[in-house]
């Protein structure tokens, strides 16, 4: 039985929503549709900074490891300077991740700057 919980967020509602429900089902090429040019991505501490073509891949192979079963939102935030933070669990076929989502405003858009999985 999958479990699907998005919280609505304040500018960047349709953003976030879009990458909560790409997360809960582990499309890396609906996900990536929000990148910036640049993407800080961290899977077990290993951090390093990827194109957003390299990014996809590199989501993609997590997820293709970890097939996502769920994805629930427990924390969200933002700032007055455009940017905005997401902090939720996503359950896997390998365990759960505590996952957060780093986006920031640029022109109209929010883009993904940084997504992190850590093993819970």
């Amino acid at each position: 039985m999958l479990f699907f919980a998005v919280q609505a967020f304040t500018l960047g509602a349709g953003t976030l929503e879009d990458i909560a429900a790409a997360l809960q089902v582990g499309n890396a090429r609906e996900l990536a549709k929000h990148f910036d040019s640049n993407v800080d991505i961290t899977v077990y501490n290993k951090e390093e900074m990827y194109s957003k073509t390299q990014a996809e891949m590199v989501i993609k192979d997590f997820f293709s490891k970890h097939s996502p079963v769920s994805f629930k939102v427990i924390h969200k935030g933002a700032s007055s300077q455009g940017s905005e933070y997401a902090i939720g669990t996503l359950v896997t076929s390998s365990g759960s991740f505590r996952t957060y989502i780093y986006i920031k405003q640029k022109g109209s858009a929010y883009l993904v700057q940084e997504i992190r999985f850590e093993k819970d």
